[in-house]
């Protein structure tokens, strides 16, 4: 069994040391770094380069939306170097969920959540899967829907995806497997599967056929 490392962002001492106190009971997952904002998890990650990060949103200083955007950014010299978060909050307002969204994260999390649901949670984002919490599901597709309204073509979804993204996206419209898409853009399977799923969380598509049909409804691909 492979361990999962584990970085917690959360401005509060004592919530830190409880989640760590409680993944650190999970015998595939190691704490291996907290931080008290979201620039000290910035310089966590490019020295420890945990599996994973969970974020808080709301901290002084750098919040956990634009953190997650900076962590999220691609590298072309080490594209497979792809961080995953899942942001952990108290707040289930549109304002964090939206914004969750557009920087890229790959679960969002209520704190009240029960413990096995955060150890189930991290598995799953460390695996390469997205994960919403339940209780926040029907608002997150709320809001994408929202988003797709004013164009039914798909364009405001779409322009959510980075540019890696699209690439893949155009990979898969053309019947591309995960296998085929690794070859093609020299990435491990576990970053293609990473991108896929980060794909589905912010179009709000249920699987990978709903994701062409969006590239081929918005005009990115041609039949």
């Amino acid at each position: 069994m492979s361990t999962i490392r584990v970085v917690i962002a959360d401005d509060q001492p004592m919530v830190r040391q409880g989640i760590a106190m409680l993944l650190s009971s999970e015998p595939d997952i190691e704490v291996i770094g907290e931080a008290q904002d979201g620039a000290e998890a910035i310089r966590l990650v490019e020295s420890l380069r945990p599996d994973l990060v969970i974020m808080d949103v709301r901290m002084p200083g750098m919040d956990g939306i634009e953190a997650t955007s900076r962590l999220i950014r691609e590298r072309p010299e080490d594209p497979d170097q792809l961080a995953k978060v899942l942001v952990l909050t108290t707040f289930d307002e549109d304002a964090a969920l939206y914004g969750t969204l557009r920087a890229g994260a790959s679960g969002y999390m209520l704190k009240h959540a029960a413990p096995s649901e955060l150890a189930n949670a991290v598995r799953r984002v460390a695996d390469g899967d997205a994960w919403i919490d339940p209780a926040v599901a029907p608002k997150v597709l709320n809001t994408l829907r929202e988003l797709a309204s004013d164009n039914p073509e798909g364009r405001p979804s779409l322009e959510m995806l980075t540019p890696r993204e699209l690439d893949v996206l155009r990979e898969l419209a053309d019947g591309a497997t995960n296998t085929e898409l690794s070859r093609r853009m020299v990435l491990s399977e576990a970053t293609v599967k990473t991108h896929i799923s980060r794909m589905l969380m912010k179009t709000g598509c249920h699987d990978r056929a709903q994701l062409v049909a969006l590239a081929y409804r918005s005009g990115l691909v041609q039949p």
